[in-house]
């Protein structure tokens, strides 16, 4: 039986190989989170070499053609077709991941195995959508095809007994037939082994917000309250500070449940997203705000725009450096009443080794021991070096924080 040439045969068990990797690999991605991204990094590149290979492999078609068919009729066809489906898979999966990559809200610079610069293609933000589908689409088409591939040269191989898969082998090894073969299972198997550990399941505790915003000028509905409160009589004023504070003020414990979001403008588009995990410690009376004393810590790993690609950027130097700095505390000593329910709190915000003064705005509804929290901050990301790279030119300077959770005091 006529045999494919070397190169050929070396070709298709090195792309066989590589495509169950990205198949055992793809599966997981989306779920990983920043924990993905440098797996992220190596499925774009063995993407990228498919897509190599792939090319290679159909020049060699037209200057070494292929064995002839050993098999007409409908059962032939349809083993065409099925490597015609290869083929468009093998091409369409890498160049609608690239599309993604190009058309991404933040643009990651892609380095093929950490070397080689990939360039963005020059297409418009509306693609990715498309790209997106197509890509998920392609994956599971290719998967089908896959199968019915290894389950056609089985049939022949073994049930046919016309000896098809000696056409893609080197030489006539029984050795060679089983190691070929696993060295595709082993790509598999190698796909699922890397994959991070997952994720221990983030306890529902205190996510109190590190919306800390730079020291902005009043707005109107502030400048109103100071107003009447300048209004007010000179005997309440001081009857307010002769009152004195009975004992501490008051620990409050944050209820499961709690929110904190962040959001950025992008060219236009907003970038929305949030920390699953932080912790807090609180203690506060409400009507003494100057006994406030707070400190949230929040793990900036756990920052996440929904998205494995970005939330891997999120972790990288050029945003949060999560590495060298996997922190960012707020602290804050005394708070002080900003209208009706509203307080402001001024403290230090230490961020990717910088500390800088910030403040919050909150607001409490409910009465008693159990009380709502909801409020907002700005965060001007260039003074803590958050955003600092060629991806992040076209974010704009603030980055607006909002909160809310309950909170509980014995």
């Amino acid at each position: 039986m006529q045999r494919y040439s070397r190169t050929a045969i070396f070709l298709h068990w090195a792309i066989a190989a590589l495509l169950a990797f990205q198949i055992a690999v793809g599966w997981a991605l989306e779920d990983l989170g920043a924990r993905g991204f440098s797996l992220f990094q190596l499925h774009k590149s063995i993407g990228i070499s498919i897509l190599a290979l792939t090319l290679a492999r159909i020049v060699l078609r037209y200057w070494k053609p292929r064995p002839a068919s050993v098999e007409g009729g409908w059962q032939g066809a349809l083993a065409k077709a099925v490597h015609g489906g290869l083929y468009i898979f093998m091409l369409g999966a890498p160049l609608t991941g690239w599309a993604l990559v190009s058309t991404a809200k933040v643009k990651v610079p892609t380095l093929i195995f950490g070397a080689i610069p990939l360039p963005h293609l020059p297409l418009p933000m509306s693609v990715n959508d498309p790209a997106h589908g197509a890509h998920a689409i392609l994956a599971w088409i290719g998967i089908a095809l896959f199968a019915l591939h290894v389950a056609g040269a089985l049939r022949h191989h073994f049930l046919m007994g016309d000896g098809l898969l000696w056409r893609m082998m080197p030489v006539r090894s029984p050795v060679l037939l089983a190691a070929l073969p696993a060295l595709v299972a082993a790509g598999f198997l190698l796909g699922r082994v890397i994959l991070p550990a997952p994720a221990p399941k983030a306890v529902a505790a205190a996510t109190v917000p590190a919306a800390i915003e730079e020291e902005a000028p009043a707005n109107v509905a502030e400048a109103a309250d100071n107003a009447a409160n300048a209004a007010a009589p000179a005997s309440a004023d001081n009857a307010a500070a002769a009152e004195e504070v009975a004992g501490p003020p008051p620990s409050w414990t944050v209820r499961p449940g709690g929110n904190i979001g962040f959001s950025v403008d992008n060219g236009g588009e907003a970038i929305n997203g949030g920390f699953s995990k932080w912790t807090a410690k609180i203690a506060m009376d409400p009507d003494h705000p100057e006994s406030a004393d707070i400190r949230v810590e929040i793990d900036l790993a756990s920052a996440s725009v929904g998205d494995s690609y970005k939330d891997g950027m999120l972790a990288g130097d050029e945003f949060f450096g999560v590495a060298a700095h996997p922190k960012a505390v707020f602290t804050a000593k005394g708070a002080e009443k900003a209208g009706t329910n509203g307080y402001r709190a001024s403290g230090t915000l230490n961020l990717k080794g910088v500390s800088k003064p910030q403040s919050i705005r909150f607001t409490l509804s409910g009465t008693g021991k159990a009380r709502k929290v909801s409020g907002s901050a700005t965060i001007a990301r260039a003074s803590f070096g958050v955003g600092n790279g060629e991806s992040s030119a076209g974010l704009a300077p603030n980055v607006a924080v909002s909160f809310d959770f309950n909170a509980v005091t014995e």
